[in-house]
């Protein structure tokens, strides 16, 4: 099917409602070269899918960096009313809060790139990944599990020690999202999510040491705590693992039933969907609430163990070397909150599907600290690429319901890549550029290589010219771990 397009600006798009069972247009965040790469999939079509649920408002988004995915686009957003709309779990997907924490160094490029090698082993050694990872001397009991959903990063810093109180200020909902109940998470989830905290997983999940290649924005940079280039950053990539895909799995089967059960007609059975007040959706939003908490805990939990290998390789307190928490963004995330729609304030449950919180300066719900600059909104590149810092601003509120990009965005799925690729070619270059890579599986380094994904500077170049997350610094790897 081809889907019409009419141009509103120079990389802002409108699909028009052009079937009868679209309820608002869509749009759709691209230059010319991305959108061609939307069209060879099914993004654009899922896109308009979205407009098809009951409640939605204003209109669907579709960001520089979406692919095709479950149900909505990954890089798509969409808001549904408070009372009249719908929850749609295939609006997170099944990585609940997959999501980026940025920490900075008091270290710079010349002080790391001679000790790159034993660094990222002695990461590699006390951050677990790959496919069912988990870390033998850290376990946690039932009740401790249930804990860490209900109270997130949090838990894991006054319980077990793991991080600085200080770093609660500069996470998303402070590492905790209201609302949360254990007792509607289902015993498989919570088998799989028993030795998973503080592992980094496998797909497109990582850990990078960085380095700060451009500064775009000295004034909102230096609030980060990024103040030249050379400085050293750490950027952790990572989500709520099998605890979260399985309440995703799990809750996609009731949704199912729930969208016949109130006469839902949807194009698409992934959008599977039932009304936010039903009692379908309410049981959702609570076994969701957990895995986003343990995602928060999961990141939390590496962020120590990646201080604690700084220290053993600089013989000096994790404190010393700096290693603040800059910011932690969730990524795949259904949350209720205030919007312009309309003319008026509205409360609206925002679906975001490989999308980035990027709220302006001046709102409640970002870190004191960032209030007279806005929110940090963090885009990791594929595997031994750049990624972006950027800025959250109003045009976001207006135009995306405060959400830009979330990342490169693939381009090649994990089976094409590795019809074309070879590990050890990608390993080689990689280690021409000077990146040390330190990988689980030889695999997941082929299915994971940067020719698989969009070119994140343009992605960020996008977002900038649209003015729903402007540039503040590009960071480049100097050392890959990966699951």
């Amino acid at each position: 099917m081809k889907v019409p397009l009419e141009r509103v600006e120079d990389v802002v798009w409108r699909i028009p409602k052009f079937r009868p069972d679209m309820r608002v247009p869509v749009l759709v965040f691209a230059s010319e070269e991305l959108l061609g790469k939307m069209q060879e999939d099914r993004t654009l079509i899922q896109g308009a899918n979205v407009t098809t649920l009951p409640g939605i408002v204003k209109h669907a988004a579709v960001l520089p960096d979406a692919h095709e995915g479950y149900g909505f686009p990954i890089g798509g957003v969409a808001a549904t009313d408070y009372e009249d709309g719908v929850i749609s779990p295939g609006g997170v997907g099944y990585d609940i809060n997959c999501g980026v924490r940025l920490m900075v160094t008091n270290l710079d490029e010349e002080d790391v790139k001679p000790k790159i090698r034993e660094l990222v082993e002695v990461i590699f050694r006390n951050v677990p990944s790959g496919l069912g990872s988990r870390r033998r001397d850290f376990q946690v009991t039932k009740s401790e599990l249930d804990k860490i959903a209900v109270e997130g990063a949090r838990y894991v810093i006054e319980r077990f020690g793991l991080g600085w109180p200080e770093d609660l200020k500069y996470i998303e909902e402070e590492g905790c999202l209201e609302g949360a109940d254990p007792t509607y998470v289902s015993a498989a989830a919570k088998e799989r999510g028993y030795p998973q905290i503080g592992t980094l997983g496998s797909g497109n999940h990582f850990l990078e040491i960085q380095v700060v290649d451009k500064i775009f924005d000295e004034r909102a940079a230096k609030k980060m705590g990024i103040t030249h280039e050379g400085q050293v950053t750490v950027l952790v990539h990572t989500g709520s693992r099998g605890y979260g895909h399985q309440i995703c799995s799990d809750y996609l089967k009731v949704m199912e039933r729930a969208s016949q059960k109130y006469g839902i007609r949807l194009p698409d059975r992934e959008l599977a969907c039932a009304p936010a007040k039903s009692r379908e959706a309410e049981s959702y939003l609570k076994a969701f609430s957990c895995a986003v908490n343990y995602a928060f805990a999961n990141r939390q939990a590496i962020s120590h163990w990646v201080r604690q290998s700084f220290g053993e390789v600089f013989k000096q307190p994790p404190e010393a070397l700096g290693l603040k928490l800059v910011y932690d963004v969730a990524h795949n995330i259904v949350k209720l909150e205030e919007h312009v729609v309309d003319g008026s304030r509205r409360r609206v449950w925002v679906h975001r599907k490989g999308a980035t919180r990027s709220f302006p300066a001046g709102h409640q719900l970002i870190p004191d600290s960032y209030k007279d600059i806005g929110q940090p909104v963090l885009l990791p590149g594929s595997m031994g690429t750049a990624s972006w810092v950027l800025l959250g601003n109003q045009r976001a509120m207006d135009m995306t319901f405060g959400s830009t990009a979330h990342g490169a965005g693939r381009t090649a799925s994990r089976a094409a890549a590795k019809r074309v690729l070879r590990a050890q070619d990608v390993i080689n270059e990689l280690n021409r550029r000077g990146i040390y890579i330190r990988s689980d599986s030889l695999e997941t380094v082929v299915e994971e290589a940067d020719q698989a994904y969009k070119n994140v500077d343009i992605v960020a170049d996008v977002s900038d010219r649209a003015g729903i997350g402007t540039k503040v610094a590009r960071l480049i790897p100097i050392g890959v771990v990966k699951g």
